[in-house]
Order: structure tokens, then sequence, then C-alpha cells
């Protein structure tokens, strides 16, 4: 589902984020990259989403090419494999669930009827199915960070990148969402989660841990 292969991104003036990065994710796989802060973990998301180009190496996502496609193919790759979740939830304030939900598939050339009715599939898939009418400012954090799940897989993306996404939440509502996340990879969504939280990572089957922008080789047991 997801290669990168000698993958580095080059801001210049001695800004490396990313060194000779190489990992694979295979489909249906649950997996954690974990490192602290300025460990280039932004940076791997931005580059496996394909929000950004690497300066050198190769990224394939769903059998993509990444090097190969133009701005506006990239962005179609995006629409049609790629889910994202980020810690601050980014939901329209004043809209209802429902409409939220429904906002991730305005370019897909989806009508609004069909959009909309998608959309509470995907609330009752992230148990808010009671909440559709409700806006972000009426609901708690872990239901608003449900919400921008739902929106996240109203399009079904075959991968799902999810970041810091307990970072906002409480024990049990941050127990929930990965729950949540548990049953998508189970489901057959690939759910990759960025994380600075070892706790998380720790739940999870598979951890890829980066610091200074590099890939840190797993421990063998003795």
């Amino acid at each position: 589902m997801l290669e990168l292969a000698g993958v580095t991104r080059d801001y210049g003036s001695g800004v490396v984020a990313l060194r000779d990065v190489s990992l694979t994710v295979e489909r249906g796989e649950l997996v954690g990259i974990v490192g602290p802060s300025g460990s280039g973990k932004s940076t791997l998301l931005h580059v496996a989403g394909v929000l950004d180009r690497p300066t050198a190496g190769r990224v394939t996502v769903a059998g993509h090419d990444t090097a190969r496609l133009s701005d506006r193919q990239l962005s179609a790759l995006r629409a049609q494999h790629i889910g994202f979740v980020f810690q601050q939830f980014h939901l329209a304030p004043r809209v209802p669930a429902l409409d939220n939900v429904a906002d991730g598939l305005l370019y897909s050339g989806v009508r609004r009827a069909e959009r909309r009715e998608r959309a509470a599939q995907a609330l009752h898939r992230v148990d808010l199915g009671h909440r559709l009418g409700h806006a972000p400012h009426e609901m708690s954090g872990g239901e608003r960070q449900r919400v921008a799940i739902a929106r996240a897989i109203v399009s079904e993306p075959e991968i799902l990148y999810a970041d810091e996404p307990t970072g906002n939440l409480d024990s049990v509502a941050g127990d929930l969402v990965m729950g949540i996340l548990s049953q998508l990879r189970d489901a057959g969504t690939t759910v990759v989660i960025i994380t600075h939280d070892r706790e998380i990572a720790a739940m999870l089957p598979r951890q890829i841990t980066l610091r200074d922008g590099r890939i840190v080789p797993a421990q063998v047991p003795a």
C-alpha cells in the first residue's frame, strides 16, 4: 500500500527533515510512526500522504509511483485513495456533523443527496448516528474527533493517516478513538498513526521509530 525508498526531504539552509528513509506498509496493516517532536514525523506524513514531494527517493502509494504524477494527478490520488485525520479536527464551526462529513465528498462529483447519505453511513460507523444534526460546538472533543474520522473515511480510502489523533482527548475518549481506528483496520483499511505518545504506540501491532529524520532500527530481543 505504501513504499518509501531512499526518501530524503531537504528544505535547504541545512534543514534536512528526512534522511534516506525506506519503509513498506502492507495493505490492511495498522502501523505507528513514532518519535519525539522534531524527529521528522510531520514531514513523513506530508510526503507519504503526497502533500509534499521528496527531494530524493521514491514514494509509491496504492501502486502509483508519485514521481510520475502531475500535481493534478496527485490531487486525484489523495481524493480517491487517502484519508487524513488531524489532531485539531479542522471541522467547520456551527455546521452540522452530517454536512461536515458530506463536505469530504464535495469535489468527488457525487450529488448532494448521495453525499449526505454516505455521510450518515460514515457517522453511524463511528457511533454518531444520534448526532447528525449537532454542530462541533455542541459536541465533546472525542465526538469531534469521531466526526473528523467519519469525514476522512466517507470516500472509503484505502489508506488512512491519523496525525496525533488522541492528542487533544482525555484517556477515555482517546481509547474510544483508537478502538475505532482498529475497527477500520479490521474492515480492510490500512491505518498509519503518527504519534509521539509511547503508550499509544505500544497498543499498535507494529511501530516505526523516527529520530533526527532517520528510521531507528528495531531492536531484536536477546
